[in-house]
């Protein structure tokens, strides 16, 4: 089961890397101070150290009760995280009508992830009138600001037309800009859209490139996808024992790449088979090592940006 084992590895390592770190680069007696004394940034970065178990035991109560008190004070990512909390139901009891209240403080002021996650409710119906329209609109405004998963969200709309008249060239328009962000379903749907002719020049080795980015992230559809060029040698010259590889690591949650991959094995000889699982492990691997830098790199931005009091 490689992409469970590889969230299982990235989970620990997330936690390892909070555990290890906060003690040398994280104040949380002098945050909290300041917090209590009612610096609304102060009580925004508490409530994230609470929220990850940074400096402090993870407590999601205690997380919710000083996201709370900035979001208040107008903090718009403070707001944004306290509508998560009540979407999900952590610290407190799940509430949509309470998240798409957040939400909107937040995307009213501009902020993009918030903006997105009321995109998403309003595709959901949660708390909301069910409007793809309405929807579009708010994927509209992130995707502006340049915030990835609202690009390919709203290329996907346009591809399938929802809420929007449906557009290629919009569609790919989109996918590309979230594609260039290092964003796995844009880099996907980009590879799609090549593959297919779909709003740009059908070009196979274009698609294997976006597919290979998409997948080298542990992007399951992605990943099969691109086992299907290998094995019909679009893009890329033919071979069975990457395809079969490729399936293999999306098998666990893609139904076509677990039909394609037990189809495949049938047609190829013992030793093959046993190259193609020692293939399969060493792309696990590179895979792994890929996010393993990925999460340090993006814990050392977000530690940097809690010291800046940002």
């Amino acid at each position: 089961m490689p992409c469970l084992r590889l969230k299982v590895i990235c989970f620990v390592l997330l936690a390892a890397l909070c555990g290890q770190l906060s003690a040398q680069d994280l104040d949380f007696s002098e945050t909290k101070k300041l917090a209590e004394k009612g610096d609304a940034v102060a009580q925004y970065n508490l409530g994230f150290m609470y929220a990850r178990g940074e400096g402090v035991a993870k407590d999601e109560v205690e997380a919710m009760k000083w996201y709370r008190k900035a979001a208040d004070q107008g903090i718009d990512r403070a707001q944004n995280n306290l509508g998560i909390m009540y979407a999900d139901g952590r610290g407190v009891q799940k509430d949509y009508e309470e998240a798409v209240k957040w939400f909107r403080k937040a995307a009213d002021q501009g902020y993009a992830n918030a903006q997105h996650c009321l995109g998403r409710m309003y595709v959901h119906g949660r708390s909301v009138p069910k409007s793809d329209a309405e929807a579009a609109e708010w994927f509209r405004k992130a995707a502006a600001q340049g915030y990835a998963s609202s690009q390919s969200t709203l290329g996907y709309m346009y591809a399938v037309g929802r809420g929007v008249q449906k557009d290629f060239v919009e569609a790919a328009k989109w996918f590309r800009k979230a594609a260039d962000q290092g964003d796995a379903e844009g880099q996907s749907f980009l590879g799609f859209s090549y593959a297919n002719g779909e709003g740009i020049p059908k070009n196979d080795a274009e698609a294997v490139k976006w597919y290979r980015k998409a997948a080298d992230q542990g992007h399951t559809q992605a990943q099969s996808n691109l086992g299907t060029m290998y094995e019909s040698g679009r893009g890329v010259p033919k071979d069975d024992i990457e395809a079969y590889a490729w399936y293999n690591l999306a098998a666990i949650s893609n139904e076509s790449a677990r039909a394609n991959r037990d189809a495949l094995s049938q047609s190829l000889l013992p030793q093959a088979q046993l190259l193609a699982q020692q293939r399969t492990k060493q792309l696990m691997q590179e895979i792994e090592n890929r996010e393993i830098d990925r999460l340090k790199k993006e814990d050392r931005q977000r530690r940097e940006e809690i010291l800046k009091g940002t």
